[in-house]
């Protein structure tokens, strides 16, 4: 005789019940929309979303009937809205949270309303989803074993430069986001900081028609990308091998401060200290390249 079982469906939700509901949403194909997707914002009293626009239009693409009343929850507003939220949940009502794509609150709105929510004592919840974060990481073929998420690089060129450099000995695989029109010069300093034979995947249009993952070392994925590239981007970074590194590799990072104004000899102890390297070693390499 053949046995055959079924995992048991999650429960419905029960209007009346107040918890904060956290529900992921499709990053990009609309068949990743879970049915306790469908059931939450169905059953919810209030809907906190990041844009009430693409809500709706999400919504209709998917025929979603839902009776809640909608506001709109983004970066510059949630601190301000996280103790209007938690007072409807602690009147018993029970509010979705959801941001345009992915899991609210990872590099999204919502950590503030979890955290107000939760410093009262009242129900959180989530309805997972997809999430770019763990798709892109899955798809590089890297160690995913152990990793840090780093959310987007700083827009501009000298942060950005101090962030990564901070990152260059982290033996995690790294994830991160940028977006199209900074990618380039992202990359480059990728490069700088990393050195150039550094492992990388750069990720775009996660499940959608013309989803790409692009794979190779820092250098080689800075040249696929010195032209831009289209769509949203997701960066997974092999972590730091934990070996001693070759001054050559820095030469890049080291003239990067030079031409900022620094003094070659300062430029090769700081850079000497990120990587662990001898400085005499780092100004010696850069006076050889000089030629």
């Amino acid at each position: 005789m053949t046995h055959t079982s079924t995992a048991p469906e999650a429960p419905a939700p029960h209007p009346g019940e107040g918890r904060l509901v956290l529900v992921g949403t499709p990053i990009g194909n609309l068949g990743d929309a879970s049915e306790r997707m469908r059931a939450e914002i169905a059953a919810a009293d209030l809907i906190a979303a990041e844009d009430t626009r693409r809500f709706l239009g999400l919504a209709d693409r998917l025929g979603i009937t839902h009776s809640g009343s909608i506001v709109s929850l983004f970066d510059h507003n949630e601190q301000a809205k996280a103790g209007e939220l938690a007072d409807v949940v602690a009147r018993g009502q029970r509010v979705v949270l959801l941001t345009d794509a992915g899991m609210p609150a990872v590099s999204d709105p919502g950590y503030r309303v979890v955290r107000e929510v939760a410093e009262r004592g009242l129900p959180v919840t989530s309805a997972p989803g997809p999430s770019a974060v763990l798709t892109a990481l899955a798809l590089s073929g890297l160690p995913s074993d152990r990793f840090a998420f780093e959310g987007f690089l700083p827009r501009k060129a000298g942060e950005r430069a101090r962030v990564l450099a901070a990152l260059a000995r982290e033996e995690r695989t790294l994830v991160l986001f940028e977006s199209p029109h900074r990618v380039a010069d992202a990359l480059a300093d990728i490069v700088a900081a990393f050195g150039p034979e550094r492992r990388m995947t750069i990720s775009r249009e996660l499940t959608k028609t013309y989803e790409e993952v692009l794979r190779g070392t820092a250098a080689e994925l800075r040249e696929r990308a010195a032209d831009g590239l289209r769509g949203e981007l997701t960066l997974v970074i092999a972590g730091h091998s934990g070996e001693a590194e070759a001054p050559a590799d820095h030469l890049e990072e080291m003239q990067r401060l030079v031409d900022a104004g620094m003094r070659a000899k300062t430029a090769a102890a700081e850079v000497a200290s990120r990587h662990g390297m001898s400085t005499r070693a780092m100004y010696e390499e850069h006076l050889r390249a000089k030629g």
